[in-house]
């Protein structure tokens, strides 16, 4: 999820990892954000990362999908 790294994205990434969905938390520059989102996702027992990619530049985009495919296997849905 883009933006996820706080207010309403964080909230639904916290929600989307309660009902059991793995998270990939995305983010350009708020990266101790995206990491607090992360923990507290884990701490609920959930699953979830933290990317930084610049989704407007086509080389980060391509690098957060081919991560995301790295540890996940498969891209199940990509939300901003």
């Amino acid at each position: 999820m883009t933006g996820a790294a706080k207010g309403i994205g964080a909230a639904i990434a916290k929600a989307l990892a309660a009902e059991g969905a793995a998270v990939v938390i995305n983010y350009a520059s708020s990266k101790q954000q995206a990491e607090q989102v992360v923990r507290g996702i884990e701490a609920g027992k959930g699953n979830a990362i933290a990317v930084k990619a610049d989704i407007s530049n086509r080389t980060e985009a391509a690098e957060l999908f081919g991560r995301v495919k790295q540890v996940y296997g498969t891209v199940g849905c990509a939300c901003e």
